[in-house]
């Protein structure tokens, strides 16, 4: 869909405003895009862990929908294949989290996973265990209190995986996101004199020199796309294909853009709510990654954040998503059109993916991993 922004009108502008009315952001219903509905629409994409930019795309869109729904509203079960999406979907399996039981992520889908979740509460408590959530589970939800306490059962489980996983490379599989690309689906785009830079050719640049330093130290790797594809992926898409891979890491690449000039730097995002729901392993990853970009090349720190987009929600194995610059920044621009940075950005990557894979406590100062040595200790080993 076209998306729809400040200074349009209708019956799809009356439909959000009155979704954001409902949500206590906006005060009065109307069918015209205002400068208030505009703020509307970025406080909900900030309580949401949207990308804040007042536009109702897709995403927006889906999360909206989503938000009309409270747990209670209605009876909630597993549909094949239209599978029920909602928020009072996401408040149930965090509540499910919260007691022990393995809903998988709290993505707003009501799925195999969290219908198992619900059944083996309704087991434990007497009930007849069909997997749907209807008036007595409500009941019963409603009258315990947390089982679990000392982190989120999800989150330990994922972080124990990665223990048992051990440090070496070799056999691990990773998919490398190249964002953008796909019709007319360049993402940022740069006249520089007669050349023109768009973020789809960089950052595929970047993966491609990505992919062969990951398989020389031993990884299966996976890009989510090649150079010049016909139709763009949407980020279900790309979460899809990772999660049919059995990948156990994703990365997806990014360049930013911005009105002013002046914006730079380097931003990382991994799975988090606005609630303070978040992925733990892929909050280190998000970390890790961040601190050897910085260290290695420079870029400003723009800190690591946490979003609910949709390649990070959805996908099944921790991931993250990193602006590698901001290419309308004529600082940052200079040098991420140079090959030779671009290195030193896989360099960075590379030393973050191997330290995911120290436990925390034999992990190595940041910048200090010599990336050639892992290929070279893998040759050794051959």
């Amino acid at each position: 869909m076209r998306s729809i922004r400040r200074g349009d009108s209708g019956p799809a502008v009356a439909e959000i405003r009155s979704i954001l009315v409902g949500l206590d952001l906006l005060t009065t219903a109307s069918d015209v895009f205002d400068d208030e509905m505009d703020e509307a629409v970025r406080a909900f994409q900030q309580n949401r862990g949207l990308g804040v930019d007042g536009l109702v795309g897709d995403e927006t869109w889906g999360a909206l929908d989503a938000s009309r729904w409270r747990l209670g509203a209605r009876t909630l079960f597993h549909s094949v294949p239209d599978a029920l999406v909602g928020e009072d979907v996401r408040t149930l399996q965090e509540r499910m989290l919260e007691m022990g039981f393995d809903a998988g992520r709290a993505d707003s889908i009501y799925g195999a996973r969290t219908a198992r979740a619900v059944a083996q509460f309704q087991r434990e408590v007497g009930l007849t265990p069909d997997g749907s959530c209807g008036p007595q589970t409500l009941k019963a939800l409603r009258r315990l209190g947390r089982k679990v306490v000392g982190g989120r059962p999800q989150w330990l489980r994922e972080a124990e995986a990665f223990r048992q996983a051990g440090t070496n490379l070799v056999g691990k599989t990773i998919v490398i996101d190249p964002g953008h690309g796909g019709g007319d689906d360049t993402g940022v785009v740069v006249p520089d004199g007669p050349l023109r830079w768009t973020e789809a050719d960089l950052v595929f640049d970047l993966a491609a020199r990505l992919e062969g330093r990951l398989a020389a130290a031993g990884m299966r790797v996976h890009l989510t796309r090649g150079p010049h594809p016909t139709e763009p992926m949407s980020g279900a898409d790309r979460a899809a294909l990772a999660n049919s891979l059995g990948a156990d890491l994703l990365i997806s690449l990014h360049l930013d853009g911005h009105d002013n000039e002046a914006a730079d730097g380097v931003a990382a995002y991994h799975y988090g709510t606005g609630s303070g729901l978040s992925s733990t392993v892929g909050e280190r990853l998000a970390n890790l990654v961040q601190r050897e970009i910085v260290v290695r090349t420079g870029m400003r720190d723009c800190h690591i954040h946490a979003k609910t987009w949709e390649l990070l929600r959805l996908t099944r194995m921790p991931a993250v998503r990193v602006d590698l610059g901001y290419l309308t920044s004529p600082a940052d621009r200079d040098r991420l059109v140079n090959p030779l940075f671009r290195e030193q950005i896989v360099e960075a990557i590379l030393a973050a993916v191997q330290r995911m894979y120290f436990p925390v406590e034999r992990d190595v100062p940041t910048g200090s991993i010599d990336v050639r040595q892992l290929r070279m200790a893998l040759s050794n080993r051959a």
